[in-house]
């Protein structure tokens, strides 16, 4: 027997879009940081200096990046319980962690009236990964840059 149900679009739409913009702004966060404190070890020339220093700065970056994401999953967590979808913060956490890597267990799913979230969080974490690789590449880019002089100019390695 297939069961169909009424999904909710407009509200879940509004409220998921609301999480996301809060997901860009506590990630904005780490990102300025890591601006900050990229250009305050090239200042003080701790940035390419070897490999413990480049590998301290990465771990740093990278830490930072795994903290706004349990951040951001927090808060979606929190709007599911807000939601009433679920009474114990925990279970909610858990769910978000799931939709906003993408992992879908499909375990622990939500009520058809707020079940868009579920996709919404997932789109919302992909990009939000997203941010984070492209910040941790650029941050790696530029300490190769800065320690191996032989290789700031690309087109001399095909030479």
């Amino acid at each position: 027997m297939n069961q169909t149900y009424r999904i909710a679009i407009w509200i879940p739409l509004a409220v998921g879009a609301l999480a996301a913009v809060g997901t860009m702004f506590i990630h904005a966060l780490p990102l300025r940081a890591t601006v900050d404190f990229l250009r305050y070890e090239k200042k003080r020339r701790r940035a390419g200096r070897g490999f413990w220093s480049d590998f301290g700065i990465v771990l740093l970056v990278m830490s930072s990046a795994l903290l706004a994401h349990l951040v951001e999953i927090a808060l979606w967590a929190v709007l599911f319980v807000i939601c009433g979808e679920f009474p114990v913060f925990g279970t909610a956490f858990y769910h978000s962690a799931v939709n906003f890597t993408t992992l879908g267990y499909g375990d622990v799913v939500m009520t058809p009236s707020w079940r868009l979230l579920g996709p919404l969080e997932a789109a919302n974490g992909v990009l939000m990964f997203g941010v984070s690789t492209a910040m941790i590449f650029a941050v790696i880019q530029r300490l190769v840059n800065v320690r191996f002089a032989d290789l700031r100019d690309w087109t001399s390695i095909t030479r």
